[in-house]
């Protein structure tokens, strides 16, 4: 007969992956930023931090993303997020049609 290893209790959850708008919420929420706020006050609040924009941890700095976005002022983060989203998603739909871009999505991993 044989007996179950015992289970472990720690009770900590899986790493979650954050990337894209969801990545770049956690840059707002460190440097507590409030809103409206041009796109000026915007870097020197939280710098200009590389946000990954897929989960291959490929990544675009906050200056360039803004850049694309052609806006000088958000009036809510709601408006900051929603511009820069078309960003990140343009981006990640690049990475993932390069030839090493296709290898990791067929990769488990």
């Amino acid at each position: 007969m044989g007996v179950r290893p015992p289970q472990q209790s720690d009770d900590t959850e899986p790493e979650a992956v954050a990337f894209g708008i969801a990545a770049l919420d956690v840059h707002l929420e460190e440097a507590d930023v409030a809103f409206p706020i041009t796109r000026e006050a915007l870097l020197e609040a939280v710098g200009n931090p590389e946000i990954p924009y897929d989960v291959a941890g490929d990544t675009i700095t906050l200056e360039r993303a803004l850049d694309e976005t052609h806006h000088q002022r958000f009036e809510t983060r709601q408006e900051l997020l929603n511009a820069l989203h078309p960003v990140f998603e343009a981006k990640r739909e690049r990475a993932s049609k390069t030839v090493i871009g296709r290898l990791r999505s067929m990769l488990p991993f």
